[in-house]
């Protein structure tokens, strides 16, 4: 039985990037085009930190769904969420669930993970590889 789950593991981390990405990618627009309406990213400076954030989601959640640079891409996501953790949510209180970082968390742990793990079948960098 676990050889036939085995087999879908390079897919299943394709799926886990592209829906990580997926998510990251949100914040990003969030922040930056205002879509979805975040009412507390509302009057956000672009050149401000949290501007830099959503510059740095957009871009690196593109590269997640597409699979492309993905290694370095994820590393620097991973960097800009725990940043974003200790920064924005850490003063809070030190429980996450307090403080509202469990999402940086994970997706800082999330990107660790991709970063180490590479970009999995279903991506540019396979096809890259490939050629």
């Amino acid at each position: 039985m676990n050889e036939k789950f085995a087999a879908w593991t390079p897919r299943a981390l394709s799926v886990f990037r592209i829906i990580t990405g997926l998510m990251i990618i949100e914040h990003g627009m969030a922040k930056i085009i205002g879509w979805p309406v975040v009412p507390a990213f509302a009057n956000l400076q672009p050149f401000s930190l949290i501007g830099a954030a959503g510059f740095i989601e957009l871009i690196g959640g593109a590269l997640l769904i597409l699979g492309l640079f993905t290694q370095p891409a994820a590393f620097i996501l991973s960097g800009e969420m725990a940043v974003a953790y200790f920064m924005v949510h850490a003063p809070k209180s030190f429980y996450p669930l307090v403080n509202g970082g469990t999402l940086a968390i994970m997706y800082c742990f999330a990107c660790l993970y991709l970063s180490t793990a590479g970009a999995g079948p279903w991506s540019v960098d396979a096809a890259m590889k490939r050629n």
